[in-house]
């Protein structure tokens, strides 16, 4: 039996409309006209990862409210999905069209490129405050916060260096500790 391989995402011309009416969404983001149809299944270590952070942030700020792969507008016509935000308050609506404090996203081997390269600028050009970076197959942890438009590492941690502590402007203090995290 030959192996059947799919792409990690497929690109399909719709417009917004089109894709927001659906009646059963695939996981997709829309990006300038094209909807972002994203194949890779779910993973153990993600599902982990993305588990073990929401649950370490809602712990660090109980007032804070963390929502998991809720679908975001950003500016130049797009709708993207991190894998988790972070707001003082709970969202209007669907888009959500307010901006995060933060937003996380979890990579996945399909789909890494995106999620860290493509969607960096957009979340910088949104004006969100800091950006975290999971990365379960290197096992790291990077957090950036929005400097003059630019991202600035505030935080790594890896194997070496496991633990740290990272500020949330205006929130308080967070304690991480990437193997509790990665565990979920």
């Amino acid at each position: 039996m030959s192996e059947v391989r799919v792409p990690a995402f497929e690109r399909i011309r719709m417009s917004y409309d089109e894709w927001w009416a659906l009646p059963e969404k695939p996981k997709s983001e829309w990006v300038d006209g094209t909807v972002v149809v994203v194949n890779v299944p779910p993973n153990l270590d993600h599902s982990d990862s993305g588990f073990g952070l929401h649950s370490t942030l809602r712990r660090a700020f109980p007032s804070l409210r963390v929502y998991a792969d809720v679908p975001l507008r950003l500016p130049r016509n797009r709708v993207r999905r991190p894998d988790l935000m972070v707001f003082d308050h709970r969202p209007e609506r669907e888009p959500v069209e307010e901006t995060p404090i933060l937003v996380v996203e979890v990579l996945s081997p399909g789909t890494h490129l995106i999620d860290a390269f493509e969607k960096a600028p957009e979340y910088a050009e949104a004006g969100i405050g800091q950006f975290w970076i999971v990365d379960p197959e290197a096992r790291s942890l990077d957090v950036y916060a929005l400097v003059d438009g630019r991202w600035e590492s505030l935080l790594r941690l890896d194997d070496l260096r496991p633990t740290g502590e990272v500020t949330v402007e205006g929130h308080g203090t967070i304690a991480l500790d990437l193997p509790v995290i990665l565990a979920g």
